[in-house]
């Protein structure tokens, strides 16, 4: 594919947008003025990559002509050899950003995130399973300089959680872990079994673009909203306050309950934003249950009832079923080291939206 008329595309788009925001009637709109800063910055990010897919395909012509024209093991066509090597994964990754670029962004993709991790089957193990999820993503934020807060939990007996949800803000966040929403499955030895043997266990994640309130209107008569003790382990400050607050949507029976601050107000004010979030998934679904059979034809439907992944701990294994790839690197996996498997589902999803905007 010839990217260059994308490229001059994204650029001349660049001008309008900046033109658009420096005119102070703009921002008389907020929601347009978001929705320009949002383009604003997804622009300036696809012409930088325009500008560096270039400058690479320049230099990768350029180290092919010279290892062509060196003799073969001389000092210079070695060097030219590495960097032919470097500069053709270089110009295929931001290939790959820039083909992302062409397709009608998804304006949740920019938003940041809710996630919400539950055990599943398998007792107590399946507990202590979903606080691994929980460190796993919370180490991938960081590596990513994404802002994590824990808005409420459930802990198990052992250190697990029964559930646990937690806001992600940053750049792309949604983009990156929308693939994530699902069953997972682990494999291991319980720290509970006393014979050795491999239990399986699972966990369900939901991740969810973080809604607005120009998203989803909540009406006041539409709720109900009740304040009582947090729970936890005694002596600390946030439970020993009325502060927690339950919020009960009745038109369609949605309970959220947040514990995590000491202020009843934070703690109602970030019960709203996962009730936006929730109404705003179940908007989008009814929506998308329209095109059910080319949802089919993309990366898994996202159903929660759906396994899309596989922790095998003796083997040392992640297998991501959906587009069926194994890493046997569990251990850097679980740790945030998530790209190996990321980087693939996102690619794998661009081929086909491209494919079916290309038919």
């Amino acid at each position: 594919m010839d990217l260059r008329p994308h490229i001059e595309k994204f650029s001349r788009r660049l001008g309008e947008v900046e033109t658009a925001l420096s005119d102070p009637k703009a921002f008389g709109n907020q929601a347009r003025a978001q929705e320009l800063s949002r383009e604003y910055a997804r622009l300036k990010i696809l012409v930088g990559q325009g500008a560096a897919y270039s400058k690479a395909r320049e230099d990768l012509t350029a180290n092919r002509g010279l290892l062509a024209a060196e003799p073969a093991g001389s000092e210079l066509a070695v060097l030219a050899a590495e960097e032919v090597r470097r500069l053709e994964v270089e110009e295929k990754r931001l290939g790959l950003e820039l083909q992302r670029g062409i397709l009608p962004p998804d304006p949740a993709d920019s938003r940041d995130t809710i996630i919400e991790i539950r055990a599943g089957a398998g007792g107590s193990e399946s507990a202590l399973f979903a606080a691994d999820l929980y460190r796993m993503y919370h180490h991938y934020a960081e590596q990513r300089g994404w802002k994590v807060e824990t808005l409420d939990s459930s802990p198990s007996d052992l250190g697990g959680f029964k559930e646990v949800i937690f806001s992600v803000s940053g750049t792309d966040v949604y983009r990156t872990l929308k693939y994530e929403s699902g069953v997972h499955r682990v494999q291991r030895v319980p720290a509970t079994e006393a014979q050795g043997r491999i239990h399986t266990s699972t966990a369900t994640v939901a991740v969810l673009p973080e809604a607005e309130e120009v998203d989803i209107d909540l009406r006041a008569e539409d709720l109900e909203i009740t304040v009582c003790r947090a729970s936890g382990p005694g002596g600390q400050g946030v439970n020993t306050t009325d502060s927690a607050v339950q919020v009960l949507h009745k038109p369609t029976g949605l309970i959220v309950r947040c514990a995590d601050q000491r202020s009843q107000q934070k703690n109602k004010a970030r019960a709203l934003t996962v009730l936006r979030s929730r109404l705003l998934e179940q908007k989008v679904a009814e929506e998308n249950a329209k095109y059910a059979a080319q949802r089919k034809a993309q990366v898994g439907t996202g159903e929660r009832n759906e396994r899309i992944r596989t922790y095998n701990f003796p083997q040392n294994r992640v297998t991501d079923h959906r587009i069926e790839l194994t890493v046997y690197n569990l251990s850097a996996f679980i740790e945030g080291d998530m790209d190996a498997v990321l980087q693939p589902l996102m690619a794998h999803d661009l081929e086909q939206r491209l494919a079916a905007v290309e038919k």
